[in-house]
């Protein structure tokens, strides 16, 4: 098998994760270059990865300059960077990789799924879900027909009160127009993982949500705009900085807010960061609550919810068919399949969960499957495919545009109204 040559765009913590293949996977993956705009980060995955001076970027468009520098790309930065690096990519030759969701712009999506098949180019989306051996193994009973005919999904994602704080009040996803909806930014996993279950195209769409408790409103009496500042609820407040970030442990989040992990520097990012604002105080827009009802082609209809208000970080999944029902809890890696007349219930629970690896695996799962397409140069099928993943993403915006207008929409007709608007 031919060694793959990567380049990254991108060296945060996702591209970081997705290049240690290469580290351990030696004789599969080389990373031959990358372009990351932050210096320390860069010059830190230079040495990681021992690259030679000249292929290390500051931007992607010194990367393209020059001659094509690796079989394929990886992109993993910021959402609303993914549009131009991408077509450039696509454009100049690569395979490419990328980090969810594919844009904050619908339109975009269509344009970069367009362009890959118009290049002929592997273009996978990092939906690692469908990697993990949880949802694999669920797809497999619904393929095998272990309760019938599928006809109804509930799923839920439970976000954790604090990651919510974290990543979507205070953090780089706590606005639309720096990001994108929370529904996309933080549920475009899920709804690829229930388009793929559902086994059929999606045609309508509704859903309801909002911002209802991280909000001014809601802030504790004369609590200031940051916890430092002598806030007079902090032995209470579940979202107290200093208790979240000044502690031992430096694994994320706390490794989010600072390069430097060391206490003083991450004092200071409190004192002067995002990370350092009173939850109930900051510029965050997006929901904290929301829910997203589909009905398929082929008669299924899914109830989606995602809220904040949840202790732990989760996936919950109860899949209903005519001969029987699944039950799964993603991070206790337990399914239960329960058959109706007999009453048998049957167990699987897995005894390999991903080590270090993440999303239970799926990490390491996306890159074997990359890879292999790129081996293949796009002469084969993946787990996913670059329509599937346009879809679910389209799925997702016409769900935002249902909450925010009220009304149940026609997907096909959505899509439709994009194409049109794009053309004229």
């Amino acid at each position: 098998m031919k060694k793959i040559t990567v380049a990254l765009i991108g060296a945060g913590q996702r591209g970081f994760n997705y290049a240690e293949y290469a580290l351990q996977n030696p004789y599969e993956m080389q990373i031959a270059a990358v372009a990351e705009p932050t210096a320390a980060r860069r010059e830190s995955f230079r040495e990681r990865h021992r690259l030679p001076e000249d292929r290390v970027f500051a931007h992607w468009d010194e990367l393209f300059a020059g001659p094509k520098l690796a079989d394929a790309v990886m992109i993993c930065t910021q959402d609303q960077q993914h549009f131009e690096p991408t077509m450039k990519a696509l454009e100049a030759g690569y395979h490419v990789l990328l980090e969810k969701p594919m844009s904050s712009s619908p339109e975009e999506c269509l344009a970069m799924g367009d362009m890959a098949a118009r290049m002929n180019r592997v273009f996978s989306i990092c939906h690692v879900l469908r990697y993990t051996n949880f949802f694999s193994t669920i797809k497999g009973l619904l393929d095998q027909r272990k309760i019938g005919k599928l006809m109804s999904i509930t799923h839920n994602e439970n976000v954790g009160y604090w990651h919510q704080a974290h990543s979507f009040v205070r953090g780089n996803w706590r606005r639309k127009d720096e990001s994108s909806p929370m529904i996309l930014a933080k549920s475009c996993h899920d709804l690829d993982i229930l388009l793929w279950l559902a086994g059929a195209d999606c045609t309508r769409v509704s859903s309801f949500g909002s911002l209802a408790h991280f909000t001014s409103e809601n802030a504790p009496e004369g609590a200031p705009l940051r916890c430092l500042d002598g806030c007079p609820a902090s032995e209470e407040c579940l979202y107290y900085a200093p208790k979240l970030y000044l502690t031992d442990n430096t694994d994320w989040p706390t490794s989010a807010i600072s390069d430097d992990i060391r206490y003083e520097a991450r004092y200071k990012a409190l004192q002067e960061g995002p990370y350092g604002r009173c939850v109930y105080r900051c510029d965050n827009d997006v929901v904290d609550h929301q829910v997203v009802n589909l009905e398929f082609d082929n008669a299924v209809t899914v109830a989606f919810t995602m809220s904040a208000f949840t202790r732990e970080i989760s996936r919950t999944i109860k899949l209903m068919g005519t001969k029987g029902e699944i039950r799964g809890a993603m991070e206790k890696n337990e399914i239960e399949i329960l058959h109706f007349g007999s009453g048998k219930t049957e167990r699987i629970v897995f005894e390999d969960r991903g080590g270090h690896v993440g999303h239970g695996g799926g990490d390491w799962g996306l890159m074997r499957d990359f890879l292999r397409l790129v081996q293949a140069d796009g002469g084969q099928q993946g787990l996913t495919s670059a329509d599937r993943s346009v879809q679910s993403h389209m799925i997702a915006f016409a769900a935002e545009q249902s909450r925010v207008a009220g009304k149940t929409l026609e997907l096909a007709e959505f899509v439709r109204g994009l194409r049109s608007c794009s053309a004229g």
